[in-house]
C-alpha cells in the first residue's frame, strides 16, 4: 500500500491578530530548542483553484524561522530573541538544505 502525504502545513496569528498560513520545509534541533523553518503558502486563486504566482523578491514572501516555546504547559511558535541567534539557525538550516541538494 502506498501512502502518500503533503506539506505541513500552520496556521500563525501575530501580536495584530492577522492570520497568515506557512508551510513547514524543515525543523531542527540546537541548544535544546527545536526552530522551524517555513515558507509562506502559495495561494490559490478562489475561483479557479490554480496557485497564483508567487513574486520571489516580495519582501513578504521568503524563509520564516520561529521556535517552540513552552508557555504556561503549551507548546507555542514564537520567533527568535536576537539577530545573532537568527543567523546561526539560518545558517544551520542552509547547510541541511545544501547537503539534501548534493545527494
Amino acid at each position: 500500500m502506498s501512502e502518500t502525504f503533503g506539506p505541513d502545513f500552520i496556521t500563525v496569528t501575530d501580536e495584530d491578530g492577522n492570520e497568515f498560513e506557512l508551510e513547514l520545509v524543515d525543523t531542527l534541533e540546537h541548544n535544546g530548542i527545536t526552530y522551524h523553518a517555513l515558507f509562506p503558502a502559495v495561494a490559490e486563486d478562489e475561483e479557479t483553484g490554480e496557485p497564483v504566482d508567487v513574486d520571489a523578491d516580495d519582501e513578504e514572501y521568503g524563509l520564516v524561522i520561529m521556535k517552540t516555546v513552552e508557555e504556561n504547559g503549551e507548546e507555542l511558535l514564537s520567533t527568535l530573541d536576537s539577530d545573532e541567534e537568527i543567523e546561526e539557525v539560518y545558517n544551520l538550516f542552509m547547510e541541511r538544505f545544501f547537503e539534501d541538494e548534493d545527494e
